[in-house]
């Protein structure tokens, strides 16, 4: 579904802040992966999810989805088959819209052969309606009321629902649930399960939690200087432990793991 040949990207080239954030990586997800990604601060991660989406060009390499070339497609084109979440709740929403407005521009987007400045009928209203109804958390009746009044795990929730109502051939979650409280972020993260295998959906998703990185999906990925140095899955990761996984990614990287969040994470966990 997803495969990155060689990829490359350099920040601020021939300055003092130049940065090379992603360095010849090379990833290929099948149709239904479900990969959790962890690193260090400054590892690349969120720029490996941009570079897919589209934030900017690479500077080398190739990034094919589903068999298309879109290496040099620009952002608003990936848009219609990539779904992104961010950290920050208040990103993929807009406040002062209500939600079934927020609800429309994301279905009139993504679905085929509808025009960005279509009409919604009463049956698409009906669907949006029994999408909000999945979310548990009483949406569905308040369709006429601005986003910008929700909390920010149901505006988080919304944000997800707006990204796979229409299944995407890509989801990218990066750290979606580290601004929520751990009652919400917990709930986020079962909606997020649960929309993922009812669409047999291909994710990508950044962590800084190492149970979740484990548990969630079927591949683990870990990240340090623009490459990935661990990549588990099958037998190996059903049987790691979050000990086991940070003596792996010492050995593969060199180093010991530094991300305070991670860490304290890997602390609750052993």
């Amino acid at each position: 579904m997803l495969r990155l040949e060689n990829i490359k990207k350099t920040f601020n080239p021939g300055t003092v802040n130049e940065k090379c954030a992603v360095n010849g990586l090379s990833l290929h997800l099948k149709p239904g992966d479900f990969a959790t990604i962890v690193g260090s601060n400054g590892a690349g991660k969120s720029t490996l999810l941009g570079a897919v989406a589209g934030s900017f060009y690479v500077d080398e390499g190739s990034i094919i989805l589903d068999g298309k070339d879109i290496t040099f497609m620009p952002e608003h084109r990936r848009s219609k088959v990539i779904g992104r979440l961010f950290q920050d709740p208040l990103k993929g929403t807009a406040p002062h819209m209500t939600i079934e407005e927020n609800l429309a521009l994301a279905y009139l987007r993504s679905s085929e052969g509808k025009a960005p400045f279509s009409r919604i009928s009463r049956k698409d209203k009906e669907f949006f309606r029994e999408q909000l109804s999945l979310l548990g958390m009483g949406l569905e009746d308040r369709m006429k009321q601005p986003v910008g009044l929700l909390s920010g795990g149901q505006r988080q929730a919304l944000t997800l629902l707006m990204a796979t109502m229409v299944p995407p051939q890509l989801l990218m979650l990066d750290e979606h649930t580290a601004a929520l409280d751990p009652g919400t972020a917990e709930k986020v993260l079962e909606l997020t399960q649960d929309i993922v295998e009812r669409n047999h959906t291909t994710c990508l998703m950044v962590t800084h939690n190492m149970h979740q990185a484990l548990t969630m999906g079927n591949r683990t990925l870990m990240m340090d200087d623009g490459r990935i140095v661990l990549d588990i899955q099958g037998e190996e990761r059903k049987n790691m432990t979050v000990a086991g996984l940070l003596e792996k990614f010492r050995a593969g990287a060199g180093k010991d793991l530094d991300n305070d969040r991670i860490l304290l994470s890997a602390e609750k966990e052993m």
